[in-house]
C-alpha cells in the first residue's frame, strides 16, 4: 500500500514541530490510500471511502526481447518457456535446494529462463537458461510463456494476472504467503512449500499449471477483470494524489477514529460511563432497600411496645 501523503507528513511532522513521528501518528494522518491491489485480487470487504485499489498500475504491454533471448524462447517451438524468479531479494539458494530445483527444471519440455545469481547447479539441464536479470514483464508477456514460477511477490503477481499467466508459487516471507493463497484461491496458482518441496513436487507442478486448462482459463478471466476498467490503475492513482494536493487535503473522506485517542477508540469511556451508572443505580437501590428495611424495623418496634 501507498499514500499519498505519507512522506509529505512525515517531513511536515520534523519541520512543523520539530518531534519525531510514530508510523501510527503518521498513518493516521493520511488522506489517501492507495492500495496495490484489484478486485481481480481481493474479496470483497467494507472499506473506506479515502481507499483507492490501484493494482497492476506498473504493468504494461510487453515490448521485444532482447535478441539473444528471444532467439532462445523461439528454439522453445510448441512447448513454449517458463519462467522462473524469486525476486531481487533472494539472489541465490544454497547448492542442494539449487540443484533440486535444476532437476526439476531440467525434465521440463519447455525451455525455462530462470533468474539467478548463485552458483551453476551441477543438475542444469540444457533447456534451462540462467540469468542476473530478466525483462520479467516482457517475457510473461510473450505468446510463449506457459507458466511463471514466483515467490509470490505483488509486482509479479500482478504481471502475471496482466498478461494471464497461471503460476506455481512458493512463498517465503512478508506478504508473499498471502498473495500466493488470493491466487490459489481465485484457481490461478499451485502452492509449494520451499523448506519441504521434492524436485517431482516442483515438476508436478508446472505440468498441472500448464496442462490443467481451469489455471489457464481462470488466468485469462482475471486477466480480463483487470483491463476492463474504465480508468487505467497509473491514471487513477495520479488522480486521486492530484485530488489531494487541489483540495489541500480529502478530510471529507477520513474516518473521525484517527482523531480519537485509543480509550475513546475502543470505547473504554462510554463503558466506564455505563458501569458507573449501573453501580450508581446498584448503590441507591441498596441504600433504599436498607432505609425501607430500618423503617419497617422501628415501626414494627414501636407497635409492639
Amino acid at each position: 500500500m501507498f499514500s499519498a501523503r505519507i512522506l509529505v507528513k512525515i517531513i511536515g511532522n520534523f519541520i512543523s514541530d520539530g518531534r519525531p513521528t510514530t508510523l501510527c501518528e503518521t498513518m493516521g494522518k493520511a488522506e489517501i490510500w492507495l492500495i496495490r491491489t484489484y478486485w481481480d485480487f481481493e474479496f470483497p470487504r467494507p472499506l473506506l471511502p479515502n481507499f483507492e485499489f490501484v493494482g497492476g498500475l506498473h504493468c504494461q504491454p510487453a515490448k521485444p526481447l532482447p535478441k539473444e533471448m528471444e532467439e532462445f524462447v523461439q528454439s522453445s517451438g510448441e512447448h513454449g518457456i517458463v519462467v522462473f524468479s524469486l525476486g531481487s531479494m533472494l539472489k541465490n539458494l544454497t547448492d542442494e535446494k539449487s540443484n533440486l530445483v535444476a532437476l526439476a527444471l531440467s525434465q521440463l519440455p519447455q525451455k525455462v529462463i530462470w533468474r539467478y545469481k548463485g552458483k551453476r547447479p551441477e543438475t542444469l539441464g540444457a533447456n534451462t537458461r540462467l540469468y542476473d536479470w530478466i525483462p520479467q514483464n516482457d517475457l510473461l508477456g510473450h505468446p510463449k510463456t506457459k507458466a511463471f514460477i514466483t515467490h509470490g511477490g505483488t509486482n509479479g503477481i500482478y504481471e502475471a494476472i496482466y498478461h494471464g499467466i497461471p503460476m506455481v508459487g512458493i512463498p517465503m516471507f512478508a506478504d508473499q504467503p498471502d498473495n500466493i493463497a488470493h491466487m490459489r484461491a481465485k484457481g490461478m496458482a499451485v502452492e509449494l512449500n520451499m523448506y519441504t518441496m521434492t524436485a517431482q513436487d516442483l515438476l508436478d507442478a508446472v505440468n498441472t499449471v500448464i496442462h490443467n486448462t481451469t489455471y489457464k482459463e481462470n488466468a485469462v478471466r482475471l486477466s480480463k477483470i483487470h483491463h476492463d476498467q474504465p480508468m487505467k490503475p497509473l491514471d487513477r492513482a495520479v488522480f486521486w494524489i492530484e485530488f489531494v494536493m487541489r483540495h489541500k487535503g480529502a478530510k471529507h473522506l477520513r474516518v473521525a477514529a484517527h482523531d480519537l485517542t485509543w480509550y475513546q477508540y475502543h470505547c473504554l469511556d462510554v463503558i466506564a460511563f455505563l458501569i458507573s451508572c449501573v453501580a450508581l443505580f446498584m448503590f441507591i437501590i441498596v441504600k433504599c432497600c436498607s432505609f425501607c428495611c430500618r423503617k419497617c424495623g422501628i415501626t414494627r418496634k414501636t407497635k409492639i411496645e
